[in-house]
């Protein structure tokens, strides 16, 4: 096979309408394959060994190059190559911009018998991010959750979560989490420093943040996206319970994966459902 490669968005999803050109070192045009489906290229036409430019553009995405050495085997792998939205790299404008819950999520994963996964999500949140105007480094973002919203899929479960064990809602109805700080950490990712309470206790947490891009929404307005992503102990928040199954193996793991994908509006509210 001649040429294989993925297209990817930047967080994650296959770009199915990609065009994938690969040029010899005159700038001549060797190969021309379209991306399937699943955003992957197969292409059998076999190369010439040598160094090769891969270039993939894709409607509303800016262009990617990528370099690629083909061997004796006639054979470019090029791997994953990572697409931004076309004018959505440049960071949001200034000013407040409102999380949108109906297309943003709050997911926690915890380990469950040592063995697998569970899967949780807050279903009633709301936030508001301020990007600074001089220096991005100054930006604050704020959100609530409402700490009986937990959803994992099993009533009995959320129940057992929203009691004192866990989440203990009647007595701390809401999680609060507030930024005090933010470094760059790349062009488009950043660690947001700020102060989590939950379960009544307060903990500075740090969030590894990646900003996925800026486009106009189908109502007027424009919109932003991030990835962010942290884990926490739950003994740091005074979430002690546990059962031991056997020697060494608990029903939860101790730490929380968290994963927040947020789309946020421009503007200091939503447009109208």
């Amino acid at each position: 096979m001649g040429l294989t490669a993925r297209i990817r968005t930047r967080d994650g999803w296959a770009v199915s309408h990609a065009v994938v050109t690969v040029t010899d070192m005159t700038g001549a045009q060797v190969l021309r394959a379209e991306a399937d489906a699943e955003g992957a290229v197969r292409d059998a036409t076999p190369l010439a060994p040598g160094a090769y430019t891969v270039v993939v553009t894709a409607v509303g995405y800016a262009p990617a190059a990528a370099s690629a050495i083909v061997t004796a085997s006639g054979r470019a792998e090029v791997g994953t190559v990572t697409l931004a939205r076309q004018g959505g790299t440049e960071l949001p404008p200034p000013g407040v911009w409102t999380i949108d819950p109906a297309h943003s999520s709050v997911a926690a994963v915890a380990q469950h018998l040592g063995i697998s996964s569970v899967h949780g999500r807050f279903t009633d949140f709301a936030g508001t991010i301020e990007i600074a105007p001089d220096d991005v480094a100054k930006s604050r973002v704020e959100a609530v959750i409402r700490a009986a919203s937990i959803d994992t899929g099993n009533g009995m479960r959320d129940t057992h979560l929203r009691s004192p064990d866990f989440l203990d809602v009647e007595r701390c109805p809401e999680i609060v989490y507030r930024s005090t700080g933010l470094t760059e950490a790349g062009s488009d990712r950043f660690t947001v420093h700020g102060e989590l309470t939950l379960h009544g206790v307060v903990r500075p947490v740090d969030l590894d943040l990646v900003y996925l891009g800026t486009g106009a929404d189908p109502w007027g307005g424009t919109r932003a996206a991030f990835r962010a992503t942290t884990e926490l102990r739950r003994e740091d928040f005074a979430m002690h319970y546990n059962q031991v199954v056997q020697a060494g193996i608990a029903a939860i793991g101790t730490t929380l994966r968290v994963e927040l994908d947020v789309q946020a509006v421009q503007g200091e509210s939503l447009p109208p459902a």
